[in-house]
């Protein structure tokens, strides 16, 4: 299923500093919205868990430990599924985030395939060191370097950080999925700000499936 504008109308893991033992677990976490005083429970723990070894493996090319991004492909595109997360506290919030179409050539919401190679229009999986923002093709948007071989394409391939007009509420409202990147993680025009401005240059992107 291929949607054109037209065609759309219009963790809790032992050991992570500062979460508050014992505390109860979030209902579903909608995009923006913080859960203090918990890590995020819709990071699975073995998902954090190799985001934060990535997190140490590639310290030398990360400036700043704060906050993290964690997306979590193995969720459906309407999930909110792209986890801003403070490592101070473990509070966490969710953000829509789209995969390429290339990772989902039927469209179906899952993505089916990570592809780090030029031109294939996919999700790449890995560590990525958040870069500049710029004003480009996709308006205000932040560009990715890929610290691992299977991202390590991600410059050439410009996979960066935008908005997009098929990421948001209305969309999943109307069609129950998001539309496609080109490989980039796009998110909600509502969520830009946000992400770009706590992740900013010099943080960890993870992205994988649990």
């Amino acid at each position: 299923m291929q949607f054109t504008r037209r065609s759309f109308v219009g963790v809790t893991l032992a050991g992570l500093a500062g979460v508050a033992a014992g505390a109860e677990r979030p209902g579903v976490e909608r995009p923006g919205v913080e859960q203090p005083g918990v890590a995020s429970s819709a990071v699975p723990p073995a998902l954090l868990r190799r985001a934060l070894d990535a997190l140490e493996r590639h310290r030398g090319n990360i400036d700043h430990r704060d906050v993290i991004g964690i997306a979590d492909f193995s969720q459906h595109s309407h999930a909110p599924r792209f986890h801003l997360l403070r490592l101070d506290d473990g509070t966490a919030t969710s953000h829509l985030v789209a995969h390429g179409r290339g990772s989902d050539p039927a469209h179906t919401g899952w993505l089916q395939r990570f592809s780090n190679q030029p031109r294939s229009e996919a999700t790449s999986a890995g560590a990525y060191r958040t870069d500049a923002t710029y004003v480009g093709e996709h308006g205000r948007s932040m560009r990715l370097e890929g610290l691992d071989p299977t991202n390590d394409n991600a410059a050439s391939r410009a996979i960066v950080v935008h908005g997009a007009w098929y990421v948001s509420e209305q969309i999943i409202r109307d069609f129950g999925l998001l539309g496609r990147s080109e490989g980039c993680l796009a998110v909600a025009s509502s969520s830009l700000d946000e992400v770009l401005t706590r992740l900013g240059p010099g943080r960890l992107i993870y992205a994988d499936k649990a």
